[in-house]
């Protein structure tokens, strides 16, 4: 990523204020990751299995604790939450702006924290987990959102991806957390854990309202001046700098293009281009959370335990450690690589190493030191893998595929679609994986199953992902309308100013995009010949 701090040559104004105003929002992204891996240590932490236990005894450890279903119930809660929370992000962004609707995914997210945190009880802490799932579903559709309006194209991939880092660094500091209070004989050994998250939370908080909102959001809502004003922030230019004038006049045209096209509803969003952009933006999320990275996450303690493995909690921050130091060259090569590229590259990696996991797991075992040993390597290069090309490109993919008038609508069901389906993962993962009557006890062989997805992924990309490296977001509206297939887009050069197009897009809405631009230039070579023809 440090490559890639300079702008390319000829760039005008300054290129820190976006980025450090993009990274900053990607802090939201440690909400989100350290929620997530809290939870995997307090379902092992022996003082909450014991007083949150309704009275299950555990025959295996002797002591009490909660049943499959409580925990999967416990742990996918969180998803249902954030499933809810995306879908609502897309009036909350629009209604109040993407700064404030930030900030009320916060407050909501707060309000979850301190539900858990008070909990004594099983049902208290479940609404707690509701509701900071809710917050954390609004928060990861909103980040992306204004991250990609704010950055520039060519470092938007970068930033974006760092939401994902964020998330991973979450991640790190909850089995961090995790370990140093597993050995505590009262309740701060999970409310500790828990109320860091208040920190989190207000940090977010009070750093927005020292950022601006994003221009695009202002042009949507036909206010150029802030628009302007917002854009020169970022772009450390005078909102009458030539160079911003252009940007901005670009941005206006392409949205007035899009509206001549007529407003787009919800179910717009499903129809023809829009329709294949969120089919696009679904199923990558989808498949995301089915390449099984949140199995390590969610339940990966309680996995090492159960397999035999000593220092469980050790492994977890291993695994967490990898997560996170493997993001960073993912923020490089997904500018100096390509998304189609490092996307190929990561589902191929990964389903590799799944296989080799549940091939090794079943044949040998785990209760095989070496074996072990095996296992903890390879699902380490399988979150490599995943770390620095599914975990980032994602987000940005579905960041930059949607025009203006139905993104906010649009990410937020990708969002919700990656929250769907973790929530289904996080609740069947104990049926599927646990020992006891009426689950299917794989085991390791769980990976079989996530080794398959990965397989999946491969055609997934080849198939549905435009390449939209170095594309502003105005201009990859142009791709999808001039190339028809995705494996077709590598190499497209835009040509269109949809200043000109703009002009002649009124008098034929059916017209397609290729034909308003041939328009638009015989209607400037015209423009010039009689130009020429005068001065003569």
């Amino acid at each position: 990523m440090p490559l890639l701090i300079k702008p390319p040559p000829g760039t005008p104004g300054k290129a820190w204020p976006a980025i450090a105003v993009g990274l900053f929002v990607a802090f939201g992204g440690v909400l989100f990751g350290y929620d997530t891996g809290t939870i995997g240590g307090i379902l092992a932490n022996k003082y909450w299995r014991e007083h949150f236990s309704t009275g299950f005894i555990n025959k295996k450890d002797g002591i009490l604790d909660v049943t499959a279903s409580q925990s999967s119930e416990i742990v996918s809660i969180l998803s249902a939450g954030t499933f809810f929370g995306a879908l609502t992000a897309a009036p909350t962004a629009d209604f109040f702006g993407r700064r404030y609707g930030l900030m009320v995914s916060v407050v909501v997210f707060t309000l979850g924290v301190i539900l858990q945190t008070a909990a004594t009880a099983i049902p208290m802490f479940v609404a707690g987990r509701f509701f900071a799932g809710y917050g954390v579903g609004m928060i990861s559709a909103i980040i992306p959102l204004y991250q990609s309006e704010t950055a520039p194209k060519w470092i938007r991939g970068s930033i974006v991806g760092a939401y994902q880092l964020a998330i991973t660094i979450g991640l790190l500091l909850a089995a961090i957390v995790n370990n140093s209070t597993k050995n505590r004989e009262d309740t701060g050994s999970y409310r500790i854990p828990i109320a860091v998250q208040f920190a989190w939370a207000l940090i977010l908080f009070f750093g927005m309202l020292l950022l601006p909102d994003t221009p695009r959001m202002w042009i949507k809502r036909n206010k150029p001046e802030q628009a302007a004003k917002a854009l020169s922030t970022l772009r450390r230019l005078d909102v009458d700098h030539p160079a911003l004038v252009e940007e901005l006049a670009e941005i206006t045209a392409n949205h007035e293009y899009e509206l001549t096209l007529g407003k787009a509803s919800y179910l717009d969003c499903f129809k023809g281009s829009l329709g294949k952009r969120l089919a696009t933006g679904c199923g990558l999320q989808a498949l995301q959370q089915l390449t099984g990275v949140n199995f390590i996450f969610y339940y990966g303690t309680s996995f090492f335990t159960n397999a035999g493995f000593k220092n469980s909690f050790v492994v977890s921050m291993i695994t967490s450690a990898v997560n996170t130091g493997s993001t960073f060259p993912g923020l490089y090569m997904v500018e100096a690589w390509g998304r189609r590229p490092l996307l190929l590259f990561g589902a191929v990696g990964m389903a590799v190493c799944q296989f080799i996991v549940a091939g090794v797991g079943t044949g040998v075992g785990t209760e095989n030191q070496t074996a072990q040993n095996a296992l903890i390597a390879f699902i380490c290069i399988y979150i490599f893998f995943f770390a620095c090309s599914w975990g980032p490109c994602a987000w940005v993919v579905t960041g930059e595929i949607f025009p203006l008038k139905v993104r906010a609508k649009s990410l937020s069901m990708t969002t919700a679609s990656n929250w769907l389906l973790n929530w289904a993962i996080a609740y069947a993962t104990p049926y599927m994986v646990n020992d006891g009557p009426g689950n299917a006890n794989l085991g390791a062989k769980v990976f079989f199953v996530w080794g398959g997805f990965c397989f999946i992924c491969t055609f997934f990309v080849w198939a549905m992902i435009y390449e939209t490296k170095g594309l502003s977001l105005e201009q990859v509206d142009e791709l999808y309308a001039k190339v028809d297939k995705a494996w077709k887009s590598k190499g497209f050069v835009p040509t269109v100013s949809f200043q000109e197009v703009r002009d002649v897009a009124g008098a034929d809405r059916k017209a397609s995009l290729v034909d308003l631009e041939n328009v638009a230039m015989r209607k400037k070579s015209i423009g010039h010949d009689e130009e020429k023809t005068y001065q003569q």
